[in-house]
């Protein structure tokens, strides 16, 4: 690997040991390295890096000719990540200077042993599905940002009022969820959110989606897994003028009439796994999975 773009949040740092021990090893095998510019800035303020590094500011500023992408922070950092890396296929790899980190998967104390998998080849790249939305009339916000990594919601806005959520699949009715909301979920997205809301944990390759209602009404409606490439279509029903859609991390506002079209994207994002990481170890670590007494540890 010759060129490496970083990226952390911007907003707060608590990354300054990370980073040094990241861009010690990255000095060792001679890489190129670019850092997000807003985070560039707070780290010289800070007096955190050796030396002046390149930047880049937007998803034009990069290209096929990185060879992987770092974030340091959480698994939130890894979504605004998917931002700037969008269809290039450049790889990311998260270190974890958050509070899970599910996603963000390498531990502070092993960056040094798990970098060094990346540089010895020793890892595996997990495609990761998205999700795709369109409006009908278009809505404003949504042209150029209308993916995500994790899931898609609809939810109520200035209201303790229920909403409506007519759901097609493959323009065939499903049903009326009437709920606080709906969560489209891709198997990245079914640890987040929709576990949250009693929907179930999905491999990362695994060809599916979940539709996981949020606090619903009708009691007999349930998470439900279909095929990746169904064609979803919402009809939203609410007592204000306006819902929400909210793409990850990012919300949009939404007129009362509009149609929501979501489906899976053309493109996915690569994540890599080093070899000394599972997504079943990570299951049973962060999430506690089967957490029995009866159970023998290491297993």
């Amino acid at each position: 690997m010759n060129k490496i773009a970083i990226y952390g949040q911007s907003y707060s740092l608590t990354t300054e040991n990370e980073v040094q021990i990241l861009l010690s090893v990255l000095e060792e095998q001679k890489v190129v390295v670019y850092f997000e510019k807003q985070f560039y800035t707070l780290l010289n303020q800070t007096n955190s890096l050796p030396k002046a590094y390149l930047t880049f500011e937007r998803f034009e500023d990069l290209n096929s000719s990185f060879d992987l992408l770092f974030t340091i922070g959480g698994d939130g950092t890894i979504l605004r990540a998917v931002t700037y890396v969008r269809d290039l296929g450049i790889p990311i790899l998260g270190i974890n200077a958050g509070r899970l980190g599910f996603l963000a998967t390498i531990k502070k104390e092993a960056i040094r042993e798990s970098v060094a998998c990346i540089f010895n080849k020793a890892y595996s790249i997990q495609e990761r599905s998205l999700l795709c939305v369109a409006t009908s009339p278009e809505v404003e916000g949504l042209s150029d940002l209308n993916f995500a990594l994790n899931e898609v919601t609809i939810s109520r806005k200035n209201t303790t009022s229920m909403i409506g959520v007519k759901t097609y699949l493959d323009q065939e009715y499903l049903t009326n969820y009437w709920a606080d909301g709906l969560i489209i979920a891709t198997p990245t997205g079914s640890t987040g959110y929709s576990l949250s809301c009693n929907g179930p944990v999905i491999l990362p390759a695994s060809k599916s989606l979940v539709i996981t209602p949020i606090a619903p009404h009708n009691l007999n409606a349930r998470p439900m897994v279909i095929p990746d490439d169904t064609a979803i279509e919402l009809e939203i029903d609410t007592r204000e003028k306006e819902f929400l859609i909210s793409l990850d991390s990012r919300i949009i506002t939404v007129p009362n009439n509009t149609k929501v079209s979501i489906k899976k994207a053309s493109f996915t994002v690569k994540s890599i796994l080093p070899n000394n990481q599972s997504f079943l170890q990570t299951l049973r670590s962060k999430l506690l999975w089967g957490e029995d007494i009866r159970n023998e540890p290491n297993l």
